[in-house]
């Protein structure tokens, strides 16, 4: 109390003193600093006296809030009453009103004064922006939504206030309200489609359950049966499918579209196609390609289809670890056709560069693969990042046919032209990793050390576990002899010669007791049983990096690889979703943490 006393004779002594402007700024900062402590009967005072000499609304409602906390609501009352006398266009003083009278538990009287507030309402702007923030700070959004619909009826415009009323709605938890609002804007214009969208996802991702959701799904089926000839409704259906992931819900609506509308093409289908093989749901997207084919070759998104379905099947060889030779004879056949049907030329570059993959690192071809590489190269008016991203997949073939050198000069190439940019860094990393292979570890370190600052960042993880993999075995192993074996034990992974991989791995287990590469090589033979369709080995290798080297770098890689092993390949979905789930917990910061997270939420909704 002292301090206090102390404060208020300074006060005193400055208020004598200083000016008449100046008294009032301290008396104000004062009451503030009150009124943020709690101490309401000491703020009151200020305010009234500042109230009296200035009767200016922020005054007003400081004075108004501390008589409330005070519990003071026959003074709260005269302060409002006074108030409306002199300022009968406030129709937020209606809701002060209301809101002391529901302090004092007397709700009738409370709803008078908002239901007063409410008939009084015009076409003035500012007055209902004032009156919808009074509503909203005592919890009362039902009549902060009866503030904007009235302000409609008045001014007979039914799309007045759609963004503030959807915004009330959402705060009031009224999703059914909010999806009608959305549509009802749709059916007056449809070229806001697209504003329409963004502020829907908006809203649904800031939804904290599923009844938005499912509000939303509900909302639009009902339109859709009651309107069948809305295409606005079937677009809108095929966006909110997308937004949730059901890609089978949004190619039948697609189809729906395309059988209603048949100018539409098969637009909408492609792109429900091309969505879902984003999402590596590669058999929705091989249905809606394969029904665009069937449309025939005069269709106009027949070309697309055909090189969508292949784009497909390489999807699926390369996520796989093995495959027969009968199912990659038939897939070649499928290339060839393509080939023979739709032509070498810009549109079919990306199976062009699939099919020198197939050859190269399946087949064992890489002639095949170097001469359709060539095939792209000399294409006419090839982008330069297209060409430039060619060159690193041959000298990624020449590395693959032991040609190291060549394989330098074409990444020395791309790096020098692309300097600034993702390719480049590719291409430098790339001759870093070469480096490794060459036993030139110092200066594939310094590259790498270089690259951990890349923009991409897949390039400066890779390059970050590359470089570690060196420097912390440089430093265990002055003689580099157990790092020189793995790197080429990697480079005969690399080139696909499993058996003499293995060998070069096993050689380092037999050399030392224990090393720090040790579960760098289980890591490694793990992926050649995986190469080898040699499934239960692989999982066996994966779950010894997780149980004996929790705290390295590679536990998170070994998790995911053991996670999809089992997934995809062991048909074990249990020991799968345990061990995504094991990643997401124990490993937040991995890369891996949004697939982890996608598919262990898949795996239990099907459980």
């Amino acid at each position: 109390m002292s301090i206090r006393r102390t404060v208020i004779v300074l006060l005193g002594m400055l208020l004598f003193a200083a000016t008449p402007v100046a008294a009032q700024q301290t008396e104000e900062q004062l009451a503030a600093h009150y009124y943020s402590n709690g101490e309401f009967e000491q703020a009151a005072q200020l305010y009234e006296t500042l109230y009296k000499k200035t009767t200016n609304k922020y005054y007003y409602q400081r004075l108004y809030a501390t008589y409330l906390e005070l519990g003071r609501f026959k003074d709260a009352l005269r302060l409002v009453e006074r108030r409306q006398k002199t300022t009968d266009r406030d129709l937020s003083l209606l809701v002060d009103e209301g809101y002391v009278h529901l302090r004092q538990e007397q709700p009738k009287k409370a709803e008078k004064c908002f239901e007063k507030s409410i008939s009084l309402i015009s076409n003035d702007r500012q007055p209902i922006a004032d009156l919808v923030m009074a509503f909203k700070n005592i919890g009362r959004y039902d009549y902060a939504a009866r503030v904007y619909t009235t302000a409609r009826e008045k001014s007979r415009n039914p799309y007045l206030y759609f963004s503030e009323l959807v915004g009330v709605y959402q705060q009031m938890g009224n999703y059914e309200a909010m999806t009608q609002e959305y549509f009802d804007l749709l059916d007056h214009q449809p070229n806001m489609m697209g504003s329409i969208q963004i502020s829907m996802q908006q809203a649904l991702n800031e939804a904290p359950d599923n009844r938005l959701s499912d509000g939303v799904r509900n909302a639009l089926v009902s339109r859709v049966q009651a309107h069948p000839e809305n295409k606005n409704y079937l677009e809108m259906m095929i966006w909110y499918s997308l937004q949730q992931k059901d890609f089978r819900f949004a190619m039948t609506q697609a189809r729906a579209i395309d059988a209603r509308f048949p100018d539409a093409g098969g637009e909408h289908v492609l792109r429900v196609a091309r969505i879902a093989q984003g999402n590596d749901d590669l058999d929705m997207a091989e249905e809606c390609y394969k029904y665009l084919q069937a449309k025939g070759q005069d269709s106009p998104y027949y070309f697309d289809s055909r090189v969508g379905e292949l784009e497909v099947d390489f999807a699926r060889i390369n996520r796989n670890y093995a495959i027969d030779s009968k199912q990659f004879a038939q897939l070649k056949a499928k290339y060839l056709s393509a080939f023979d049907e739709l032509g070498k030329n810009e549109r079919t570059i990306p199976l062009m560069r699939h099919y020198a993959q197939l050859m190269a690192y399946f087949a064992d071809d890489a002639q095949a693969a170097a001469d359709m590489l060539d095939d792209l190269l000399a294409l006419p008016r090839l982008k330069p990042a297209v060409r430039d991203e060619v060159k690193l997949e041959l000298g990624d073939l020449l590395l693959f046919a032991g040609e190291i050198w060549d394989a330098s000069l074409l990444y020395m190439q791309v790096e020098k032209a692309n300097k600034d940019d993702v390719l480049g860094a590719m291409a430098k990393y790339k001759n870093a990793k070469l480096s490794y292979y060459n036993h030139d570890f110092e200066w594939a370190k310094s590259q790498l050390n270089v690259l951990r600052a890349s923009t991409s960042k897949l390039i400066a993880n890779d390059a970050m576990e590359l470089s570690l993999l060196i420097s912390d075995n440089m430093e265990d192993d002055s003689t580099y002899g157990m790092l020189e074996l793995f790197a080429e034990a990697d480079l005969l992974l690399y080139r696909n010669l499993l058996d003499s991989a293995w060998n070069g791995f096993d050689e380092i287990n037999r050399r030392v007791l224990s090393h720090p590469l040790f579960d760098d090589v289980l890591m490694k033979k793990a992926q050649i049983r995986m190469k080898q369709a040699r499934y239960t080995e692989a999982d066996s290798l994966l779950q010894r990096v997780v149980d004996f080297y929790p705290e390295d770098i590679t536990a998170d890689d070994a998790l995911m690889m053991r996670a999809e092993l089992n997934e995809e390949r062991l048909n074990n979905p249990a020991l799968a979703r345990e061990c995504y789930e094991k990643l997401l917990i124990d490993y937040p910061t991995s890369l891996y943490v949004d697939r982890a997270r996608k598919r262990y939420n898949a795996l239990k909704d099907n459980k």
